[in-house]
């Protein structure tokens, strides 16, 4: 018997349209330098079919791709919105990435224009005449900076002024919504296609109870930006519940988070441990109760960091997990009741530094290296964790190297090695590919070598990541001087500067005699690991 239920699309426009007639008092706060601006859902909602209007009459085709290069602000979310909600495509660029890596992104996925904040026109402004698709560049007036000198460059509030407000309709929920590139660990970086019924399930998913449990009630600060991974769901799960919404804008110092929390009594406030880390010092003396919760993931949370939270201000770290193909919430570290019985507050801390349950709809297992082999979920056994799901990416866009990442029966090959607990708990233990999480964001060790191994007094060099206080990991450069020539710490990383992104030079680099190999003559990094596993960088 066939179900006599409809056939509903699950579309962004459904998010949209329910805040705009059910919540159009609630606000959205961002923080600008000239101060905190206030618009109302019923504002912001027209606003953003007005830019809706601005697409049409720029001549972005229907399914256009249409870039941002923004902070986190009511403008970025009219973005979020009026791109899908006209059935073009979201791309969000990533404000850290190296500027060849924006270059190749921008015109792998064909961008047609750009919406970029004006503080940040000089980071970008060199690379505009190297866009080939781009016909536009929006310019959002965020108080400080320059205008690129480019004559594409179009004013945002004065064609937003000159636009008429659009009727938002996507019929297919299959159609892409938004897609986002990896942060390129070894290669170029990867394109993922979020299509509107994945985000629409993902936001569900963000608003159930044992995940985030976002609510009409709560006011949320995304601290993770709005080019990484969705917000975390965040400002789609925000709009779709009528949360308010607080954004940080281009200040992110701990004592500017800290205030926010204080001063919008905000409950939910999500973003990177190193966020977490600088934010902790300034906890002191402020009234926070408002808060219930702060979920923080992009790499593993320390225990001492959950803790010293829990100590301070009574509400331990939210451990969550997932990556960009995950959209990204694939688990978060809420704790079963079943397991809370009889242990204290102090017991249960090691349970919250595990990445946690399964979000529904989501599926996990592990599997022994190069094959589908599964293995018992004993808290022993250790392979890579796979995902799948309906909001859990099946294929890179137009990317030939998608089979190294996705099997052949449909799951995610997440690069990650863990265990599962008997009580479904993932605790991440290693990493399959030699790379360094440094603050949220991924260093490729294999492109960092390449170019140590560019400077013409270096025979070989390979690097690892070393535990940092701060950003959980740092790189550290290992590297054999050709006989005959001479090599400083200094020369090197002033040869690195400008070739690599700031982020990604080495805190310190060891100078050895020779790289151990593997049997098969490859790098053995474990070798170098094991070797200075006991090493500090210095400060």
């Amino acid at each position: 018997m066939q179900g006599l239920m409809q056939d509903y699309p699950l579309t962004v426009p459904h998010i949209f349209s329910r805040a705009e007639k059910l919540f159009p008092e609630k606000t959205v706060v961002t923080a600008l330098p000239s101060g905190r601006e206030r618009l109302t859902y019923g504002e912001w909602a027209d606003r953003t079919r007005r830019l809706g209007g601005v697409l049409d009459t720029l001549g972005i085709t229907e399914t256009g791709r249409a870039a941002t290069f923004m902070w986190n602000s009511a403008r970025h979310l009219e973005c979020y919105f009026a791109i899908p909600c006209t059935g073009r495509v979201l791309h969000t660029l990533n404000l850290r990435l190296f500027p060849e890596q924006l270059v190749y992104i921008v015109n792998h996925a064909e961008d047609e224009v750009v919406f970029l904040d004006r503080s940040l026109g000089a980071l970008i402004g060199p690379l505009l005449p190297q866009f080939e698709t781009v016909k536009h560049i929006v310019v959002v007036d965020d108080g400080k900076g320059d205008v690129p000198d480019d004559p594409r460059v179009l004013d945002y509030e004065e064609v937003l002024a000159e636009a008429k407000p659009v009727e938002f309709r996507v019929d297919d929920e299959n159609r892409a919504a938004a897609m986002a590139y990896t942060s390129g660990t070894t290669g170029n970086p990867k394109g993922v296609v979020y299509s509107h019924r994945s985000t629409v399930l993902h936001t569900i998913g963000t608003l159930t109870a044992d995940v985030l449990g976002v609510s009409e009630a709560d006011t949320i600060l995304p601290v993770v930006p709005m080019f990484h991974a969705n917000a975390w769901g965040l400002a789609h799960a925000g709009v779709m519940a009528g949360s308010t919404l607080v954004f940080p804008g281009a200040d992110l110092t701990p004592k500017h988070i800290a205030t926010l929390i204080e001063e919008e009594h905000v409950t939910l406030a999500a973003g990177v441990p190193t966020i977490w880390m600088g934010v902790l010092p300034e906890l002191e003396g402020r009234d926070l109760s408002s808060l219930r919760a702060i979920p923080c993931g992009g790499s593993a949370v320390p225990k001492a960091l959950s803790e010293a939270y829990r100590a301070k201000i009574g509400l331990p770290i939210l451990q969550a997990w997932g990556m960009t193909e995950t959209s990204p919430i694939a688990s978060t570290g809420h704790i079963k009741t079943s397991l809370r019985a009889g242990r204290s507050e102090d017991d249960l801390a090691d349970i919250r530094a595990m990445q946690g349950l399964i979000a529904p709809l989501v599926d996990c297992r592990i599997v022994e290296s190069g094959t589908v082999d599964e293995l018992p979920w004993d808290g022993e056994a250790q392979g890579e964790l796979q995902v799948r799901g309906p909001w859990i990416a099946k294929a890179y866009y137009n990317d030939e190297r998608s089979p190294e990442s996705f099997t052949d029966d449909g799951w995610l090959k997440t690069g990650d090695v863990a265990v599962i607990s008997p009580e479904g708990y993932i605790r991440l233990v290693d990493r399959t590919k030699d790379v360094i999480k440094s603050g949220g964001e991924w260093i490729s060790s294999v492109d960092l070598e390449n170019e140590i191994m560019g400077h013409p007094a270096v025979a070989e060099a390979a690097v690892i990541g070393i535990r940092h206080e701060k950003w959980q990991e740092r790189p550290l450069a290992c590297v054999v001087v050709k006989p005959g020539e001479s090599l400083t710490k200094e020369e090197l990383l002033s040869y690195l500067d400008g070739r690599v992104a700031k982020w990604w030079l080495p805190d310190d680099v060891q100078f050895i005699d020779e790289v151990p190999k593997t049997s098969v003559g490859k790098f053995s990094k474990k070798d170098l690991r094991d070797r200075f596993a006991d090493y500090v960088l210095p400060t």
